[in-house]
């Protein structure tokens, strides 16, 4: 049973991959309108789906505490910078080098969750994240006559904001604060702190470019719900190392929509953050599990 269990994970997991690289091509695909537009309509359409889980499941609307609204808030703010830079980049660099740069987030959780949740780093921790940072330099590719230096690093930021709301979302988890609860709160937030940006900066739509967009906030829902429903059914340690399936969702997406091809620095980029994912999985599922 715990084995159909875990096949399960792996399958939503690789499912909130999809509809992830989906997010990504759609907001893409909305063309040259501002970043905080994009973003609000992206979070207006999760707000919905959200809401509506809250609804149908009859979930107060509730946070006890004042260290758990803290760090709901902190989740909130940092999520949606994250999820700027993360837009921004998108419109401006190749899809899966985006993409890979938001897949630092689960590295810069481990450094958060030192902060916040007083977790001791390990020397093997420490070495795999000082290699994917190294990753991370080869698709950046920190030089004055790159011209994408700048989007990179503010991928790279994005990605690093992700990684300090995943640590609060833990912290809440662990202090029984329910999943629907956070996800209506940083969706709202979102359109909140986005809302006046785009107010000032609009940019009238086409009813193609209103479609790419609810079709990008559908398609984060979809991967909000099946990665919810992954770590539901298996532990993360079993079966984060799958979510980085997203890397060739992103590549085969961004080939043939928008003709990306990856150069050969950021495909040793890949390489090397998913390696360090990987190693971070045998350590987690083997090699610990032996020393235990």
């Amino acid at each position: 049973m715990a084995v159909k269990k875990k096949y399960l994970g792996i399958i939503y997991i690789i499912l909130s991959a999809f509809c992830f690289a989906f997010m990504f091509a759609f907001v893409r695909l909305a063309g040259d309108l501002p970043t905080m537009q994009k973003t609000f309509f992206r979070n207006f359409v999760a707000l919905w789906f959200a809401v509506g889980v809250l609804i149908k499941n009859k979930i107060p609307f509730r946070v006890e505490g004042r260290n758990n609204k803290t760090a709901l808030f902190v989740r909130a703010l940092a999520g949606t910078l994250g999820m700027i830079g993360n837009f921004y980049a998108i419109d401006k660099l190749k899809l899966s080098d985006a993409s890979m740069l938001n897949k630092m987030s689960p590295f810069f959780a481990v450094v958060f969750s030192i902060i916040i949740l007083k977790e001791r780093l390990k020397l093997f921790q420490l070495l795999t994240l000082m290699g994917a940072f190294g990753g991370a330099l080869f698709i950046i590719k920190p030089s004055f006559a790159n011209a994408d230096l700048f989007p990179a690093v503010v991928g790279f930021l994005g990605g690093m904001g992700a990684g300090l709301a995943y640590s609060c979302v833990r912290y809440l988890g662990k202090n029984g604060v329910q999943g629907a609860v956070i996800v209506s709160f940083f969706s709202g937030f979102s359109c909140v702190f986005t809302l006046p940006f785009m107010i000032v900066r609009f940019e009238p739509m086409s009813w193609k470019q209103l479609l790419f967009l609810l079709g990008a906030g559908a398609s984060a829902a979809g991967g909000q719900f099946t990665i919810t429903a992954a770590y539901s059914h298996a532990p993360a340690r079993e079966i984060s190392v799958y979510d980085y399936s997203q890397l060739i969702f992103t590549t085969t997406l961004g080939y043939f929509l928008f003709g990306d091809i990856p150069d050969g620095w950021s495909f040793l980029g890949y390489f090397i953050i998913v390696a360090m994912a990987v190693l971070v999985f045998l350590y987690n599922n083997v090699w610990h599990n032996e020393k235990d």
